[in-house]
C-alpha cells in the first residue's frame, strides 16, 4: 500500500490542489529519498537538460540539485488539470556555494497512473539571479506556513 499516493485521479480541482501542495511540501523537505517515493518505478522526467528516468534515476538527480541549490524554498500553483494530468506553475529560491541567490521560474506537466504516481513530469524552468534583498521566501527551511502568500498573491 505504500506505493498508494491520494488523492487519485481523476481529479477534481480540490483534489488536484491537494496533490499540488503535497507535492510543494515534499519538494520542500529536500529529501530526495521522501521525494521519489512520489514517482512511479518507471517514471519518465524531462527537467531543463536533464531527462531521469526511473525512480532511482530521480532520486540521484534530486541529490545533485539539493547539494547546488542551497537554502532551497518553494511555492507550487495549480493552473490547470483534466483526468489523470494537472499543469503547475513554480517558483523557487536558493543560492550557489558562492552566495548569489537566484528565483527560478517554471511550469510542470503532470501524469498519474491509477495509484496516484507520477509517471510523467516535464518541467521548464528559468533562473534568474537576484539579490538577498529580493528574496521573498522567508519562512524557515521546510513546509510553506499556510498563511504565506501563494505565487499569485506575491504578483509572481
Amino acid at each position: 500500500m505504500s506505493d498508494v499516493r491520494p488523492p487519485l485521479p481523476p481529479f477534481t480541482e480540490e483534489t488536484a490542489r491537494q496533490k499540488v501542495r503535497a507535492a510543494e511540501d515534499a519538494w520542500n523537505t529536500r529529501d530526495p529519498e521522501r521525494v521519489a517515493r512520489a514517482y512511479s518505478e518507471d517514471t519518465r522526467w524531462r527537467n531543463r537538460a536533464e531527462f531521469p528516468v526511473g525512480r532511482e534515476e530521480v532520486r540521484r538527480f534530486l541529490e545533485r540539485k539539493w547539494a547546488r541549490e542551497l537554502d532551497y524554498r518553494l511555492i507550487k500553483e495549480l493552473w490547470a488539470f483534466a483526468g489523470d494530468r494537472i499543469a503547475v506553475r513554480f517558483a523557487y529560491e536558493w543560492h550557489d556555494d558562492s552566495g548569489q541567490w537566484f528565483r527560478s521560474y517554471g511550469n510542470e506537466n503532470w501524469q498519474f497512473d491509477a495509484s496516484g504516481l507520477m509517471t510523467r513530469r516535464h518541467a521548464s524552468i528559468n533562473d534568474l539571479p537576484i539579490a538577498a534583498a529580493d528574496r521573498k521566501y522567508h519562512w524557515p527551511l521546510g513546509r510553506r506556513p499556510d498563511d504565506h502568500p501563494g505565487l499569485s498573491d506575491l504578483g509572481l
